[in-house]
């Protein structure tokens, strides 16, 4: 049973790492501007070369579809990580990235960067994943802080904890854009809280990438201790694993996670909900096996949710977010219908 979910979790990871090379290749080629899918290699393979052209094209591929394909696939990919991740710690299947605020704490500090008009775009660039961060961290400690006044760090209460921590903070930012929004910083920030790739560029690429190059192998290491503590916290104690450490360490490690995501694409629901779902269906709960098909899975969903977003009302594009909305929410009532319950066996 064990060599069959090994070679199972195998294939998939391989099937969906080619499938998301593909989509990468595809997506660049798809959009209003009327580039043939040639043309648009030939641009990509002129900046790899270092024998580009500036013209209108090359603008359009390479500063404009590029680094919002990759965006996409990158936060797709931390998100979807960070839900395999919360799942795990809360023992909750409904858990998210955004379970304990970490989304409202991030949206509160990003949209107060926003809204303070910085002039720089590359002072911006650098703000706003420090304050989206930065109010992840608040949302986390804040609800830290009430589970541990309650009395329990158990996952019941933590997550109790963090809802009530994001609806306040939800609330602080709607009264920060009532006070201080006007004009079009209003409609900014209402396509960033509603989900957006459209200002991606070559640094939002360099921030999603950073980030989950430094968070991912963190919690790839802690796949055997998330396996542990999906059977109570008494049998990962008997484990050796010290679920007081092991916890902190992650829910910081998904905060910075979550923040840096967020910061580059706005809030963005279901990716880190109904991925994991679906990878467990698949191979099974062994975290070791999870984490890589999710990332990979939510990159591709994620890409592909955003080139609908950008093409489907054209010339016009929608917040993203109501795309994986719009995707998201008729997916997780099937895999609820057919699961009951076998991925966390």
């Amino acid at each position: 049973m064990s060599a069959g979910r090994d070679r199972r979790a195998r294939v998939l990871t391989a099937a969906l790492a080619a499938a998301l090379l593909a989509s990468v290749a595809i997506a660049v080629t798809i959009g209003v501007a009327g580039l043939g899918p040639l043309e648009a290699w030939r641009i990509l393979a002129s900046h790899l070369t270092g024998d580009t052209t500036a013209d209108t094209g090359d603008a359009i591929v390479w500063s404009i579809r590029a680094p919002r394909v990759l965006t996409a696939a990158l936060v797709g990919a931390g998100l979807a990580a960070a839900g395999v991740v919360m799942q795990g710690l809360t023992r909750n299947p409904l858990a998210d990235p955004y379970l304990l605020g970490l989304s409202s704490g991030a949206s509160l500090g990003a949209v107060g960067v926003l809204l303070l008009g910085i002039g720089s775009t590359l002072a911006l660039s650098i703000a706003l994943p420090i304050a989206a961060f930065l109010g992840a961290l608040l949302a986390l400690g804040a609800a830290l802080g009430i589970a541990r006044l309650a009395g329990s760090l158990s996952p019941t209460i933590v997550v109790l904890a963090g809802i009530a921590v994001s609806q306040l903070l939800a609330a602080c930012t709607s009264l920060v854009i009532v006070v201080t929004a006007k004009g079009d910083a209003y409609r900014q920030v209402l396509s960033w809280l509603l989900g957006s790739l459209a200002g991606s560029t070559w640094t939002t690429v360099a921030i999603a990438a950073a980030a989950l190059a430094l968070v991912y192998p963190l919690l790839r290491l802690h796949a055997a201790p998330l396996d542990a503590l999906t059977l109570g916290d008494a049998a990962a104690e008997a484990l050796g694993i010290s679920t007081r450490r092991t916890r902190l360490t992650l829910f910081v490690a998904v905060s910075l996670l979550t923040g840096a995501m967020v910061s580059t694409s706005g809030a963005i629901g279901f990716v880190g909900l109904i991925i994991p779902h679906l990878v467990r269906g698949l191979v099974g709960g062994l975290h070791r096996h999870v984490l890589p098909a999710a990332a990979l899975g939510g990159a591709v969903f994620l890409l592909w949710a955003d080139t609908l977003a950008r093409t489907m009302l054209d010339p016009r594009e929608i917040p993203v977010g109501i795309v994986t909305a719009l995707v998201g929410v008729p997916v997780f009532v099937v895999v609820l219908r057919h699961a009951r319950g076998t991925a966390w066996r």
